[in-house]
């Protein structure tokens, strides 16, 4: 079997190419969840993803977040960038090695990978009138859920799952995790981004637990 002659072909009925052309993503977080993400997006063909975190790559991050050995110490917009350029290096890649601010500018797709619900919603507050798309994945050990909002009526609902942090389950989002948890959260929201694209309605609220193998969707109310 001959190997195709463009890179995207065995995916052009699933990724609209022009739609992609037009999107600037922005990851918030490229711990578990947002590393994968950004390699996602530049597997697809984004031609320009923002990586923003202040974190650096420990050991341990190898085995939970994909990262590899001779990364360990590089900041993770850093190294993200490195491998997004191994898989397309005329992808333009944005390094922001810093928290997120307020003020920073955003591309018109944000997916957030942060480990807090406060860390969430002043995100949110941020950026909500400025993003056509958003995603916030979660997870905690084997249980995941991705919020997508892409109208009024998943901004309403997306804003009722901003609780309180004191009525957080304790520990950050990553306290437990593994690699493929992270991964299937990513594709996840990936698989969210793609409807936004081809104007398929998108899930509003999707709930994994890969242990008890339950899966459960929810429109906007």
């Amino acid at each position: 079997m001959s190997a195709p002659h463009n890179r995207f072909e065995r995916q052009r009925q699933l990724v609209p190419m022009d739609r992609l052309a037009d999107v600037a993503a922005t990851v918030i977080g490229v711990g578990a969840i947002g590393r994968h993400v950004a390699l996602q997006l530049a597997s697809i063909g984004t031609s320009r993803i923002q990586l923003i975190d202040f974190d650096s790559v420990d050991l341990s991050n190898t085995t939970t977040q994909g990262y590899r050995k001779h990364e360990v110490g590089w900041a993770k917009p850093f190294a993200t960038s490195q491998a997004i350029g191994e898989i397309d290096p005329t992808i333009d890649v944005i390094r922001v090695e810093d928290r997120f601010r307020p003020r920073q500018d955003i591309g018109n797709a944000v997916f957030c990978c942060v480990d807090s619900i406060a860390a969430r919603s002043a995100i949110w507050r941020s950026v909500k009138s400025r993003a056509g798309f958003w995603a916030d994945g979660r997870m905690l050990g084997e249980v995941l859920r991705v919020l997508a909002v892409t109208d009024n009526k998943s901004e309403s609902h997306y804003a009722s799952t901003l609780f309180a942090a004191s009525d957080a389950q304790q520990g950050t989002c990553t306290s437990r995790s593994t690699v493929y948890a992270a991964s299937i959260a990513a594709g996840l929201m990936v698989h969210q981004f793609t409807r936004w694209l081809r104007d398929i309605p998108t899930d509003a609220d999707t709930s994994v637990n890969l242990l008890s193998g339950e899966w459960d969707v929810q429109d906007a109310s």
